[in-house]
């Protein structure tokens, strides 16, 4: 079954296309944290250790950075639809061999895999919006998938565990299979080859790397990866960071750090919502340092806060508040203008950003711990320097004054 690409050109095909690529854009995160709530239930079904479980989640992480930078680029080369349906059935095939898994190291190996094929529909989602959408109408519409992006994490351990309320950890994945194999029927009837065989980068491999190297020789671009990159690590130090604060330290109970929790992600959410109402009326350029300043403004305070001895629940809540609301702006500013600096090679450009975003939140997830417990100073001075390390990209290699990857409007 083919899709063309008039398919897309009315309002109803939009939407549906967006609807696809947002589950895309869903279902790896989902992957990667919907089984959280049954890690107790994988060491004793797998008579296995905790860390071997943890493992599992490392493997996923790595699966999808990995996919994110080869896919991408592949895609540049061999087209959108071919590798968007291979990524989708292969999700749903490595979800299932997951929820069969007879030890941990077929689990572990089946979780490497499922991260992999699960890159496919974030790398070349984003793409296929490159291809078939510019300016304003591209920005709102990335907008939206980083808006989903940011949702599911949330969402993703509160279903799984309403599933692990019905059956064992292996219906999880069973789910998961499931969702991929709707995905796959949606790409199928709804989302075009976006990218025309005369587009297409020719000369294999060769041609490929030599589209990844010129894109890494773009001071601007790599300016925004950093970006973006710093500022998701940051969030990640938070992520790992927050449930000792808030529980240990503040004494929330499981409950009423989730609330916290969320109430954070809806700022990151709401951040992602404004931003896809100013796109068009604002430079996007300027929403970024917007971003990227309201983090740093949070992160300072709350670092200064600490240091001078007043360490409220309240305080830390608001200023961490701060961080996810300017991280909501920065995703989707981000985002945009990479591919848009990247527009001749959008699947290598996404699969740059990906990537960077997987391996450097990887990295950055267990630094609060590194010295011993975990406090809210320990925290803040992780989540800090990676907001700083956002905003000396931002100056020194994004330059957003000089106005790189503007819509024709604003340029």
């Amino acid at each position: 079954m083919s899709v063309s690409l008039d398919s897309v050109s009315t309002r109803t095909g939009a939407g549906r296309l967006v609807v696809v690529l947002g589950g895309l854009t869903a279902v790896s995160p989902f992957a990667t944290d919907m089984y959280a709530p049954a890690f107790p239930q994988l060491v004793t079904s797998l008579s296995t250790t905790g860390a071997a479980v943890q493992l599992s989640l490392t493997a996923c992480l790595v699966g999808l950075a990995v996919g994110q930078v080869v896919l991408g680029p592949v895609s540049d080369a061999s087209g959108r639809r071919r590798l968007l349906l291979a990524g989708t059935g292969m999700f749903t095939m490595w979800s299932l061999v997951c929820a069969l898994a007879p030890s941990i190291a077929v689990f572990d190996v089946a979780r490497l895999f499922q991260g992999i094929a699960g890159s496919a529909g974030l790398v070349i989602g984003r793409a296929v919006v490159s291809d078939l959408f510019t300016g304003t109408l591209a920005a709102r519409r990335l907008a939206t998938l980083s808006v989903i992006a940011m949702t599911a994490p949330v969402l993703a351990p509160v279903l799984g565990g309403l599933v692990l309320g019905v059956g064992s950890w292996r219906l999880v994945f069973v789910a998961l299979a499931m969702a991929g194999l709707v995905l796959l029927t949606a790409v199928r009837a709804w989302v075009p080859e976006s990218l025309p065989a005369e587009r297409r980068r020719t000369g294999g491999l060769r041609a490929v790397l030599a589209a990844v190297g010129g894109l890494l020789r773009r001071r601007e671009l790599v300016g925004y990866v950093l970006v973006m990159g710093c500022g998701l690590a940051a969030l990640f130090a938070y992520i790992s960071g927050s449930p000792f604060v808030f529980q240990n330290i503040y004494g929330l109970s499981p409950t009423g750090y989730s609330l916290v929790f969320a109430t954070n992600a809806v700022g990151t959410v709401g951040a992602g919502v404004l931003f896809g109402r100013l796109a068009g009326r604002v430079r996007l350029n300027s929403l970024l340092v917007i971003g990227v300043s309201i983090t740093v403004a949070a992160t300072i305070t709350l670092m200064t806060l600490l240091a001078v001895g007043i360490s409220t629940l309240s305080t830390t809540w608001a200023c961490l508040f701060g961080l996810t609301f300017g991280f909501g702006l920065i995703l989707p500013s981000a985002t945009t203008l990479v591919l848009a600096v990247g527009s001749d090679a959008p699947g290598a450009a996404s699969g740059m950003l990906g990537g960077a975003q997987f391996a450097l939140g990887a990295a950055a997830a267990p630094l609060p711990g590194v010295l011993g417990s975990i406090t809210a100073m320990s925290t803040a001075v992780v989540v800090l320097g990676f907001v700083l390390l956002s905003a000396i990209a931002l100056i020194t290699l994004a330059r957003p004054w000089q106005g790189r990857g503007e819509p024709a409007e604003h340029s």
